[in-house]
């Protein structure tokens, strides 16, 4: 299958999922993640009217969104793990930064804000396992998180919550769990109304769960490329 038509298959698939849910697909976006695809692809899918793209990796998001700087509306996001070391990087480069999940990092970013720059939107990413080495802030320490980011970094707007289902369980009761979190940082912030969940092998049970951010990759990409 060409990229269009897998493109055009998930996005069928995604409008299928929302009106089984009783949702209005147009209330979803559906994030194209590129990883360790060449910035030729990006230009390719915006063609195509993609105009949300994730990255894992700094590097990898800076390098893409200076090479395809000249595309307008273009909104980069950053899905992976955020080292405060690479903040700077981080905030010049991504629109909406998904895994802000400790305060150090959220006053990293905060702090690498310029005059010129706009707010940053940023979601908080929640461990749904019990295993504290996952990425993700442990729920118990949800609220302290969504409270510092609200009133202690003033060029950071909150926008709502991030997570992956745990592996080894089904999606569905993860997902519910994660909407219990969101609604925990609505009570803080009644702006926060994006959840951003579900990728290639489980967004129709994240949709079904009130996901409004989708985070898909090779169902749009094909199989990444052999990469060092």
């Amino acid at each position: 299958m060409s990229l269009a038509a897998r493109l055009s298959e998930v996005d069928a698939g995604i409008v299928a999922a929302a009106q089984a849910a009783g949702r209005d697909p147009g209330a979803i976006t559906r994030i194209v993640v590129t990883k360790f695809h060449p910035a030729a692809m990006v230009q390719e899918l915006y063609g195509l009217g993609v105009r949300d793209v994730g990255e894992n990796r700094q590097q990898e998001l800076t390098e893409k969104a200076a090479a395809m700087s000249e595309l307008e509306s273009m909104r980069w996001h950053f899905i992976g793990q955020a080292q405060t070391n690479k903040a700077k990087a981080i905030r010049a480069a991504a629109s909406v930064v998904h895994s802000v999940d400790r305060i150090k990092i959220a006053d990293a970013l905060d702090a690498a804000a310029t005059p010129d720059m706009p707010t940053l939107d940023v979601l908080i990413q929640i461990n749904l396992t019990d295993d504290p080495g996952r990425g993700g802030v442990a729920p118990a320490d949800l609220d302290a998180l969504a409270d510092h980011v609200v009133s202690g970094c003033r060029t950071l707007r909150l926008r709502g919550v991030m997570a992956v289902a745990p592996l080894g369980e089904e999606p569905a009761p993860a997902f519910a769990r994660l909407a219990q979190y969101a609604a925990r940082v609505r009570a803080i912030e009644p702006s926060a109304t994006w959840i951003s969940a579900g990728m290639t092998a489980d967004y129709a049970e994240a949709i079904a769960a009130g996901a409004t951010h989708l985070r898909i990759g090779s169902a749009i990409t094909g199989p990444r490329p052999p990469h060092g």
